[in-house]
């Protein structure tokens, strides 16, 4: 490969890793190609991009991308590929739903909301995160609850107390 098109390689993975919110790296080397056919067929259905990189090619983009990459430079060893995804914890799910089956892919590292997760044993933890969506739907449904309580209260009491009242002014 030459300068020129190592350079084009870079900076196609920059953009991409810019145009990203999250992305994660796992080993999926010794997938045969029904294995690997497979997973590239999840990462579609569930709009994740797969990309295979050479680990120098792939550093020398994060470094174009700027920001703290440090922890994830450690695990650019061996057989890397990238996957980039909008929604932070399907990659980890997939990975998951994968290891039921196949011993790989392995989870190498991930960069998610701005935080960078380092090894295999966090995938459960990246399993679990919630997207922004999900968070703020948590929260209105928190915020509604008490909302609805004190309205139904002063519905169901609002007869009540219009009763209390007229018996009040009765007695005067």
């Amino acid at each position: 490969m030459t300068r020129d098109e190592k350079n084009q390689v870079i900076d196609n993975l920059a953009q991409q890793l810019s145009g990203s919110k999250h992305f994660y790296l796992a080993d999926i080397a010794a997938l045969n190609a029904e294995q690997t056919s497979k997973l590239r067929r999840k990462c579609f259905e569930k709009d994740i991009k797969l990309v295979v990189v050479k680990n120098t090619l792939l550093r020398k983009a994060l470094e174009k991308v700027g920001g703290n990459y440090d922890e994830l430079y450690t695990v650019l060893k061996e057989n890397t590929s990238l996957m980039l995804t909008e929604n932070s914890s399907d990659p980890a799910k997939l990975i998951k739903e994968l290891r039921r089956e196949f011993p790989k892919p392995i989870l190498k590292g991930a960069y998610v909301e701005e935080s960078i997760y380092v090894g295999d044993n966090q995938l459960d933890a990246l399993a679990s995160i919630k997207s922004k969506e999900e968070l703020i739907g948590d929260i209105i449904l928190l915020l509604q609850s008490p909302a609805k309580n004190v309205v139904s209260a002063l519905q169901s009491g609002g007869n009540k107390l219009a009763g209390i009242i007229k018996t009040l002014q009765d007695k005067e």
